[in-house]
């Protein structure tokens, strides 16, 4: 049934890809509702980067006659590649209200010269208007870490108020400091030089533009929190890139299992072949290296817990060994933490979650996929540790208690979290063929169920009709623990990129247990981004390995950050999110 749906999917998508080829329009298709232009978009023409955006106009003025579409400096952001050598060969697309147009009509243009059109608006009256560009630096200035070297210890930022806290009873008057800055961004003095921050000291970061500035003062301090998890308004996207463009990771179309974690300031990517994961920073992406592997051989998925320790394992097939490593640096080799035989009649390893500090108590989950073709799956591994050691080790099946089950990997398979690093808050799981986050009590009954889909008569998903279809795959999941609050988080990634409804981020409040509503409306979300309208449209898809996905909640050692990430390798797209508990 799910493979006839999907089958039956991509033949619509050719469909509408051929009628789509046959279309010419004689000028740009009305998009807008008001009057005039509204924008003029930049997408690049040729390079590694076709298709992307390069530059955007918002247009506010409605006479105006020469229009200057602003390029960055340096793209992407992060990097040293300067625009320049793109900047004579662009694509551009206008807004327009019906029954406007832009004679001849806008395709590739030089936006380093002054390109000549003729303007006609809704009533008949016409102008000439100019069309050109111009490259602009980062007006950017943002501090986004602060890092004492001796004693070692993370500043915590507060953005909006520009302030940098030192936790900690230690003498400071004498201190170095490592720092992160927005791309190009400078800073002085030096963080680098010895600095007093007993009783405070302030830096200026100035932004690659010149001119826009910020006054960060450091202090030590304690920041206050809010008695209960995340403070809602503190929600700040990080990135969103290319994985292949930006990351320099597997394009789309690469058969991968990606799945990642966090340790310390950096964010660790693993693509599932055993090869040594790739870490970035995590705030701004930069690329930092690979971490050391020694004897550990990741073919299967990574994971990370509350307290910056890194998890790896292998891929075990039937009778196989099945291996779990530890590490708490990128440069330090993993150690084994646990092994034994897997048992079961199925592979082993290729979804793995972590909730808890696995030195003091945590609960690992790892999925067991069915075969494709051949069986479905409703088994899962569930490892209880106390103090650093096993206590519990047991193959659990949802299938035989509850008729819940999954496909193969990773696209129709799922991954099971814990609600509590205690085993005593159940579980929960989501998967393509049902399209419904379930609870699992503890005694394996099911507690609530979240479904995906409404008929859209009521306007169920924003902007009607259904959140989850046979383009989606619902079924990447992570549980954690943060300032007395439990959270779980889903990321719905898109098995067809050309498709609505595309990539869905929800992260709901798990303490007590049950959810209710519907997945996209229930009353537990405490944060979610309904839609991805910034993601990939690919002109294809690969199923089965093609179509995979992540997500992760990291908290920060200290407490007071909680960081999301999320990965769809189909819609090339990986980004992530912060919050935070300090009272404002």
């Amino acid at each position: 049934m799910e493979l006839a749906m999907k089958k039956g999917l991509i033949y619509i998508l050719l469909a509408a890809t051929v009628a789509a080829a046959c279309h010419q329009p004689e000028y740009v298709e009305p998009t807008a509702d008001r009057q005039g232009i509204t924008s003029l978009v930049a997408y690049f023409a040729f390079g590694p980067y076709e298709g992307q955006e390069l530059g955007r106009l918002e247009i506010s003025d409605p006479e105006t006659d020469r229009y200057v579409i602003p390029i960055p400096w340096y793209f992407p952001e992060t990097s040293d590649d300067i625009t320049t050598p793109y900047m004579a060969k662009v694509r551009v697309r206008a807004s327009l209200q019906a029954n406007c147009k832009i004679e001849p009509a806008l395709n590739i243009l030089d936006l380093m010269e002054e390109n000549s059109f003729r303007y006609t608006d809704a009533t008949g009256n016409t102008r000439n208007i100019i069309i050109t560009g111009e490259r602009v630096k980062s007006n950017k200035c943002e501090l986004i870490s602060f890092t004492l070297k001796r004693p070692s210890l993370n500043g915590v930022i507060d953005k909006a108020g520009k302030t940098v806290s030192l936790i900690t009873a230690n003498d400071l008057s004498v201190a170095e400091a490592d720092v992160t800055l927005s791309a190009h961004a400078s800073i002085s003095p030096d963080p680098g030089e010895p600095h007093n921050y007993n009783e405070g000291f302030t830096f200026t970061v100035t932004a690659d533009d010149g001119v826009t500035k910020a006054e960060y003062r450091v202090e030590k301090n304690i920041p206050q929190k809010i008695d209960y998890g995340i403070n809602v308004t503190s929600a700040e996207k990080l990135f969103n890139l290319d994985p292949a463009s930006g990351l320099g990771l597997p394009a789309f179309s690469t058969k991968a299992n990606v799945s990642m974690g966090v340790l310390d300031s950096d964010l660790i990517v693993n693509i599932g072949d055993g090869s040594a994961p790739r870490y970035y920073n995590k705030i701004v992406a930069t690329y930092g290296g690979t971490i050391k592997l020694g004897e550990a051989v990741p073919t299967g998925a990574i994971a990370s817990d509350e307290k910056d320790h890194l998890l790896l394992c292998n891929m075990a097939e039937p009778g196989e060994v099945f291996n779990i490593w530890m590490t708490s640096s990128v440069n330090q080799a993993p150690t084994l933490l646990l092994s034994f035989v897997n048992d079961q009649d199925l592979q082993l390893g290729q979804e793995m979650k972590v909730i808890g500090n696995v030195e003091e108590e945590a609960v690992i989950t790892v999925t067991y996929p069915g075969l494709e073709g051949v069986t479905t799956s409703g088994r899962f591994h569930s490892i209880h540790l106390v103090n650093g050691e096993v206590v519990a080790s047991e193959v659990i099946d949802l299938y035989a208690a509850n008729g819940f089950f999954w496909g193969s990997g990773p696209a129709s398979s799922t991954c099971v979290v814990s609600g509590s690093p205690q085993m005593d808050a159940g579980w929960y799981s989501c998967v393509y063929s049902e399209n419904t986050l379930k609870w699992f009590k503890p005694d394996l009954t099911v507690g609530s169920a979240l479904p995906g889909e409404g008929d859209g008569s009521d306007g169920d998903a924003p902007g009607g009709g259904y959140y989850v279809n046979g383009n989606v795959d619902p079924n990447n999941l992570d549980s954690k623990c943060f300032n007395n609050a439990r959270y779980l988080v889903l990321f719905v990634s898109n098995h067809f990129p050309k498709w609505w409804p595309g990539p869905q981020l929800y992260m709901f409040d798990i303490t007590n247990g049950s959810l209710s509503g519907k997945i996209y409306d229930s009353p537990q979300t405490a944060f979610s981004v309904n839609y991805m309208y910034d993601f990939q449209y690919q002109t294809g898809s690969n199923d089965g390995f093609g179509a995979c996905g992540d997500a992760i909640l990291a908290p920060s050692a200290d407490g007071y950050m909680l960081y999301i990430y999320y990965y769809d390798h189909l819609s090339a797209m990986i980004g992530g999110y912060s919050l935070d508990c300090i009272k404002r």
